[in-house]
Formats: C-alpha cells, structure tokens, sequence
C-alpha cells in the first residue's frame, strides 16, 4: 500500500492500476487495507498496491497477478469466507489505463475487442464517469468505433466497460460475470 512519505502530503494514486473498487464514502482507508491484505496474503501477490483516488469510495490498486483471474479468485475467496470482504462493494478488473481522451479510447477498446469478441458474439459498452464534462454518449460512441459485432445491452457475450476517474480512463473487456458485486454475490 503507498503511504504518504509526510503527514501533510497526500498519497499519489496508483496512475498503472489494473483493478478498481467501490465502497462506501468513508471506508476509503479500510478498503485500500482489505484488498491489499486480499491481493497479498490470500493470493501471494508480493507486488500488490492499493491506494486512495480523488473521487470518494473509489479505490485503485496494481497487483502483478492478471486482473481477470484475480476475480474468480477473490469469487472463490467470497464463497469460502464472506467476512474478508466488509469494505468492498464492487471490484472490477482493468485491462487498460489510457489518457481521458475520445481518441486513446477508441482504440484501447478496438484493441481488447479485437483480441476478444468473436463472430456472432455480441457486447455492450458500461460507461462509469467521475470528474469529467465528457458525455456519457460520447465515450461510447468512441468505445464502440469500428467493432462490427451485435450490440446487445440485455445479455451480452462481453462488456466494454470504461471506468472514468477524471483525467484517466480503465478500459476493459471483461464477461459479465467478471465484475464482483460483493454484496449481491454475499447474499446468494
């Protein structure tokens, strides 16, 4: 976890993040610490950090394990004991972190579609913004660009989801099931 090197400076968030969570406002510190100690006691990730954003109940971190998997881990750690999540309300994986620019956008998510979204398979774009005067219409019909494949926004194959935080964008495209809604899966 990064810390403050003086009591008056505030830590730096992690510009390289590769996951993203929300809690409530207010449990910022508790959950840096919780998916800290998640990423590197239950998963051995040496190398993993956390830290705060400027947007309240928003947590990034950077963990050396591929982000994706890291989900059907923390999955399996949810099932097994619920109790290590008190803090985190939704984690999801980032593949990508570009510039909040239309055009770094389109082509993170034309490059992750590319990889992932075959013929006959269909997405849809989730847009989360925070700190930005860009329109939500905007960044999608950025996202979408050139992909050919069906849009289907009930029950898609995949999902290009942009996680805005201001100057910074998290672009992923991740199955549905690749985003952890902790309190809902608690109650399954």
């Amino acid at each position: 976890m990064q810390r403050p090197t003086s009591p008056l400076r505030k830590p730096i968030m992690i510009e390289d993040f590769n996951l993203l969570a929300t809690t409530a406002r207010g449990n910022e510190r508790a959950m840096c610490n919780e998916l800290y100690f998640l990423l590197k006691d239950n998963l051995q990730d040496a190398e993993a950090k956390t830290s705060k954003t400027k947007i309240r109940g928003l947590i990034v971190a950077k963990t050396a394990l591929e982000p994706v998997g890291v989900m059907e881990k923390f999955r399996c750690i949810l099932t097994e004991q619920p109790y290590a999540f008190r803090y985190a309300l939704r984690i999801v994986p980032i593949e990508r972190v570009v510039p909040t620019e239309l055009e770094a956008i389109k082509q993170a998510a034309a490059e992750l579609a590319a990889l992932k979204i075959g013929e006959g398979q269909s997405f849809r774009v989730t847009v989360e913004k925070r700190f930005t005067e860009m329109h939500s219409k905007d960044i999608i019909e950025a996202a979408v660009g050139d992909i050919t494949a069906k849009v289907d926004l009930h029950n898609p194959d995949w999902i290009i989801q942009i996680e805005v935080l201001g100057n910074l964008t998290g672009v992923s495209v991740i199955k549905p099931s690749n985003v952890l809604a902790v309190v809902k899966e608690k109650m399954l």
